[in-house]
Order: C-alpha cells, then sequence, then structure tokens
C-alpha cells in the first residue's frame, strides 16, 4: 500500500447514531465519464484504482450496489487484492430483478447477502440463504436514502460502501447520508458517454458542495481525490 493511503481508512468512524457510517465511490476518466455511450466501464481504472477499491471493502462491514451494476458488471464485490475479510453484500433491487445466478450471491464465504426490494416486488426465487429486506418506495420507485441508511444501521453494519453505480452514489450524496467520497480518476479522455455524479441542479456557483479534500496519486497516472463530505458546505459567493 502507498504510504500517502496508509491513513486514508482512519476516518472510517460511525458518527451516527442514526445510521452507519458511509463512504462512497467512483472511478471515472478525466472528462469525468464512467463508462461509454453503451455501458462498457472496463477498466476505467488502472492496477492502482482497482487495489484501492478493494482496500476500501476490505474496511467496511458490508458494500451495496445498485441492480444495474449488477445487470452491467456482474461483480463479486469481495475482496481479492488486498488483505482483509470480506464484506456483506447488499443489492438495491426494488423491482426484483436481480438474477439468482448474480456473483454477488454467491456463498461460500459464508458473508452475508442482502437484497432490498420494494413490498410488492417479486422476481425469481433467490438463494436461501439471502435475506430479502422490503422497504417503501418512492413515486419514481426508488428508495429514500435516508431510510435505506437507518435500515443498514438496523441490521447492524457500522461502515458501509456505496460501490455504485453514480446515479445511487448521486442520490445518496444529495440525501446528505456520505460522510466520505473517494473519487479515482484515471487518465483516460473518453469524450462521450455516461457521467459520473449528477446531483440536484444548483443555479449559482455560491451553492455549490465545496468538501475538504486529500489529492493522492495512487500510481500509473491515476489519482484519489479524497473528500470529506461532513464539510461540504455551502460557501457564500467570494468578492474581489
Amino acid at each position: 500500500m502507498p504510504p500517502e493511503t496508509a491513513n486514508r481508512f482512519q476516518a472510517f468512524r460511525r458518527i451516527s447514531t442514526e445510521r452507519p457510517f458511509i463512504v462512497a465511490q467512483l472511478g471515472q476518466s478525466l472528462d469525468g465519464r464512467i463508462a461509454t455511450r453503451t455501458g462498457d466501464s472496463r477498466y476505467i481504472g488502472a492496477a492502482p484504482s482497482l487495489d484501492h477499491l478493494h482496500r476500501i471493502r476490505a474496511h467496511v462491514d458490508a458494500v451495496v450496489v445498485g441492480i444495474g451494476t449488477v445487470l452491467a458488471d456482474d461483480p463479486q464485490l469481495n475482496v481479492r487484492r488486498c488483505e482483509g475479510r470480506n464484506p456483506a453484500r447488499i443489492v438495491i433491487d426494488s423491482r426484483g430483478r436481480l438474477p439468482a445466478a448474480a456473483k454477488c450471491l454467491a456463498g461460500e464465504d459464508g458473508v452475508r447477502r442482502i437484497v432490498f426490494r420494494d413490498a410488492a416486488s417479486r422476481g425469481e426465487p433467490l438463494p436461501r440463504e439471502v435475506e430479502i429486506i422490503r422497504l417503501a418506495t418512492d413515486g419514481n420507485g426508488h428508495f429514500r436514502m435516508p431510510d435505506l441508511a437507518r435500515a443498514l444501521a438496523a441490521l447492524g453494519f457500522d461502515r458501509v460502501l456505496i460501490e455504485g453505480g453514480a446515479r445511487i452514489v448521486s442520490r445518496a450524496i444529495d440525501a446528505g447520508i456520505v460522510d466520505r467520497l473517494h473519487l479515482m480518476v484515471s487518465a483516460m479522455i473518453l469524450g462521450s458517454g455516461q457521467p459520473g455524479l449528477e446531483l440536484a441542479p444548483i443555479d449559482r456557483i455560491s451553492q455549490a458542495l465545496r468538501p475538504r479534500v486529500e489529492v493522492v496519486s495512487l500510481g500509473d497516472g491515476d489519482v484519489l481525490f479524497d473528500c470529506d463530505m461532513t464539510s461540504a458546505s455551502q460557501h457564500g459567493e467570494q468578492h474581489e
């Protein structure tokens, strides 16, 4: 592990009685893209970014992804590129689209596997040990992020990684439940494709979020922006 990243995880401490400590991560190109227009995203990040992602997984109790990420990438969501234990694997799947054969549902390592679904959704039967948690959705069929955070706390998780996709990370930031954002930028220009963060629109620069940020070179051109979202207050306009 590069010495500059050795202390990245000391901040992973629960600071709320109502929800876990939540770190979100995104890997993107220099021009802020997370995938091509066809959805191809393997691999925007070079090996150092993948190594860092696995280190994040090793320092949390659970990793959360949306159904779009599972359908597009079929990730294993375990720790393979560093030492550490595998976190619980959680899928946000309000409409019951998760395939029973998804790699993240494999149970050989014995970790908890949890799926969040809407009360009315069905879907194909999942492996017997998979826990299904029912949550109410809003008018758009989305879980309310504060409700999800409270449910994660009730399940006993103190540190949670929201790994993707970008829409879920964006909604979590808009809801104010993200404590830390690890944004990894790779030396690549796509020029088109799917954007990364898309937050609620603002009209003035003075409304922008301005977190405290530490910038760390991960190697091979990959750069980590470690953003303290608890400090991301909106600053007033600056005058000349």
